[in-house]
């Protein structure tokens, strides 16, 4: 099973020492995952100053600077892994060293009902490359529960994995995937050594992350344009955030 496993915090609640020793903390971790074939990608993310909030109405395309919503804790990163068990995801969790200042959110990903793009190089060497041509952006994209009608889900979703093919027919296709819903949620937090674990998604909001897309671009132009284009623009927010370039981590093999 493939989880999403989402760092919350507040970006002020960290030291540059601090920061510093959690990259390398992480990246150690990173490492031991991919050794074990758990690990299949993650990144910091730049901070939510960058955020730029795309929303498409009436066929308009609506750009506004800012993250989707303003809380006092941000998605500051993420992790894809691939494990047997929920157990294990809360286990590397909890491992991780912004649970003990903040929140980790794991949650499942959703199965596709269409072929994804086959990359001709694996998302760990592509991610891992910064070129001239083009930067990594995340598309992260909030709804309310059950803004999309049943009969309308699957059609959607048949959208978004075309724009995924499209994408990867012009080289900027990195990843992507739907979650599961925000009732399959759960979050970890380390305080003072204890594990603490609640069910149930972390920001208390009316709209929550429902998925992402993963790709390359030339300029957070070019990413405003791809945002407008996923179909979960037109019942949410899509919020784009710039990823930081990461080292290859050691893997088995």
């Amino acid at each position: 099973m493939k989880y999403m496993l989402m760092i919350y915090g507040a970006e002020e609640g960290w030291t540059e020492d601090e920061r510093e020793r959690c990259m390398l903390d992480s990246m150690a971790i990173c490492d031991e995952l991919a050794v074990e074939g758990k690990w299949l990608d993650s990144s910091p993310l730049h901070s939510v100053t960058t955020a730029t909030s795309v929303r498409v109405r009436d066929g308009k395309c609506e750009v506004t600077d800012g993250p989707f919503a303003e809380t006092t804790e941000q998605l500051g990163g993420y992790y894809i892994i691939d494990v047997p068990t929920r157990d294990e995801a809360v286990a590397i969790a909890s491992r991780l060293p912004p649970a003990k200042k903040g929140t980790v959110e794991i949650r499942p990903l959703l199965p596709v009902p269409m072929p994804m793009p086959l990359l001709s190089e694996d998302l760990i060497s592509l991610r891992t490359k910064e070129t001239d041509a083009g930067k990594d952006y995340i598309v992260l994209l909030y709804a309310a529960e059950g803004a999309w009608p049943p009969e309308e889900h699957s059609a959607a979703l048949e959208e978004s994995i075309r724009l995924c093919h499209e994408l990867h027919e012009q080289g900027s296709y990195r990843a992507a995937a739907p979650l599961q819903s925000p009732t399959t949620a759960t979050c970890v937090r380390v305080r003072g050594g204890i594990q603490e674990i609640v069910d149930g998604p972390f920001p208390e909001t009316k709209e929550q992350l429902g998925g992402y897309f993963l790709i390359h671009v030339t300029d957070l132009d070019q990413a405003i344009a791809v945002a407008s284009k996923i179909p979960g623009a037109r019942r949410g927010t899509a919020e784009i955030r710039p990823l930081f370039p990461l080292p290859v981590p050691h893997r088995s093999g």
